[in-house]
């Protein structure tokens, strides 16, 4: 059943009796929340590989620069899908961001690199490409969203630095060295995303296609 996502008692942080924590984290855990991640990847294939026409499988190590997910047919890659994990939202997003047009609730991020890779990708093999998050949060606590790459570059050509946030780097971000956190994301309102069963439509009219 669809989530009604109109502002109401149940999205105002103010009243919740489980918020997430509005201070901002002193400790980014790169890899406790790449094994989240990778959890709602494999949750995402399994989706994807319950209709017979589609084969969805991870990306090998040597396109890790690619969506997480690549969706073949007949050996040909028709789509291509990246999967984020949302847990806690973004407390102070009205008033970091106080010309995003955003509340807590309704806030998913993205590497801001990474969404502009997947464009790049995009217009160089013109592959359609959707990026999803699985929401788990005390008003939202099970639910998929996401849209086609398209109409995401419209939001961030509308939006641009108004959705951007830097946050600084802290030590937990290093992993043997390499800086792997992520300290610049933009950010999208679920009120612009496609529940997961519009997203899996689409990809299965596009499946019809080959």
């Amino acid at each position: 059943m669809p989530i009604d996502l109109t502002f109401r008692d149940i999205f105002d942080c103010k009243g919740c009796g489980t918020p997430c924590d509005g201070t901002s984290k002193k400790s980014f855990n790169f890899q406790a929340d790449t094994a989240i991640s990778e959890i709602a990847e494999s949750e995402m294939i399994m989706r994807l590989n319950q209709f017979d026409s589609l084969q969805a499988q991870k990306v090998t190590d040597e396109n890790a620069h690619l969506p997480d997910i690549e969706i073949l047919k007949n050996d040909k890659v028709i789509a291509r899908v990246e999967v984020k994990a949302q847990g806690r939202a973004f407390m102070a997003v009205s008033r970091l961001l106080p010309s995003g047009n955003l509340l807590p609730y309704e806030t998913v991020a993205l590497n801001r690199s990474d969404l502009l890779r997947y464009i790049k990708n995009f217009e160089l093999e013109n592959i359609p490409t959707f990026i999803v998050w699985r929401i788990k949060r005390p008003c939202i606590p099970d639910a998929w969203y996401g849209h086609d790459l398209e109409t995401l570059n419209k939001s961030f050509e509308e939006y641009g630095d108004k959705r951007t946030f830097k946050r600084r780097s802290t030590q937990s971000d290093y992993v043997d060295g390499a800086h792997k956190g992520v300290t610049v994301n933009y950010h999208f309102s679920l009120k612009e995303l496609l529940e997961i069963t519009e997203i899996e439509k689409q990809i299965l009219a596009i499946s019809k296609t080959f």
